[in-house]
């Protein structure tokens, strides 16, 4: 499925958001943390600053989420992973609300109580939790949903090549199978399951050969470019919409950041990040605009212009709300 250029554009200035989005957080989330932790005699105080807790970013990993995003309609459900903010920029989550979450303030998607690895949307049909593989069975709850109302609506469920060896992956897969369920399963393979390589965990080089044993197509995308993967996506999407069931898309992507903010990663071999940012997506998918004279040095600068703009509005959103009151901290959660 060739991507139409209003696709292209779009998948361009979503990738150039995404980017733009993780490392202001990258720096926003290290207020507070460093030096003066190291002045207390601590390594790291990931309890301070005005986003405390963990944070996992998404820099690198942004085809996956256009190259399937761009196919999908409001009404389409997206469960993520612990590192979500890319398949909620590209589901189309509102970056402010989002933000306030992430700064626990009473303004955020889920009232500050959730955090970055706990953003609902039920507004885009957004959602994603911090356990691993827990994004599989959500999805297929809602493609059975989809099913028995009679609607041509698909659920996506993202994850990461670790959880692919999780209980949750091979019996959603079974499911899905089985009830021949609109959804598709997507794996991230960025190497690494925190700091284990794939490797060393799984038992074959590609998850996507895993789909044969359930009935079901596999499909992998060998190289981090947001043209295959909407390719790719595109099939597997029209494919669930007319009603034949789910396909399992691998996609070899690029992480360059730590598992976690803060993370040492001395599990890397040495200046392999450098050697990643080698074959960046975005730069690989502006020059095929250009090429195709969609792009120029003007477009271009516009675009990151409004790009700046509306993150630039998101932070100081997310800094400026209040935080919850006190008396409210039994609200909206089970007693």
């Amino acid at each position: 499925m060739n991507a139409s250029d209003e696709h292209k554009l779009w998948m361009y200035e979503k990738m150039i958001e995404i980017r733009e989005y993780e490392e202001t957080m990258a720096a926003v989330y290290l207020e507070g943390k460093l030096p003066p932790a190291i002045q207390r005699g601590l390594a790291f105080d990931i309890g301070s600053g005005p986003v405390p807790g963990e944070m996992h970013l998404s820099a690198g990993q942004e085809p996956v989420a256009v190259g399937v995003c761009a196919h999908l309609r409001q009404e389409d459900t997206v469960v993520g992973t612990h590192r979500p903010h890319h398949f909620a920029i590209a589901k189309g989550v509102p970056l402010k609300p989002m933000t306030a979450e992430m700064f626990g303030k009473d303004t955020g998607l889920g009232r500050g109580k959730g955090g970055h690895m706990h953003l609902f949307d039920p507004s885009h049909k957004f959602s994603c939790s911090g356990i691993i593989g827990a994004s599989l069975p959500p999805a297929c709850g809602a493609a059975l949903a989809a099913k028995k109302r009679g609607k041509d609506w698909v659920a996506v469920a993202f994850f990461g090549d670790g959880a692919s060896n999780q209980g949750s992956f091979h019996e959603s897969l079974n499911l899905a199978s089985i009830w021949r369920l609109p959804v598709i399963f997507v794996c991230e393979d960025n190497k690494y399951a925190i700091s284990v390589e794939k490797a060393d965990s799984t038992s074959v080089a590609w998850n996507a050969d895993r789909a044969s044993a359930y009935g079901m197509p596999g499909v992998r995308v060998e190289t981090n470019d947001a043209m295959e993967v909407y390719e790719a996506a595109g099939a597997a999407i029209a494919r669930a919409r007319r009603g034949e069931g789910p396909t399992l898309l691998e996609v070899r992507t690029d992480r360059y950041m730590g598992h976690f903010q803060g993370d040492g990663e001395a599990y890397r071999p040495k200046n392999e990040v450098e050697e990643l940012r080698k074959h960046d997506p975005i730069p690989l998918l502006g020059a095929h605009l250009r090429k195709h004279g969609l792009l120029d040095d003007a477009k271009d600068a516009a675009l990151r212009s409004r790009v700046s703009a509306r993150i630039a509005e998101a932070y100081e959103y997310g800094r400026t709300s209040p935080y919850p009151k006190p008396e409210d901290a039994l609200l909206h959660v089970f007693n």
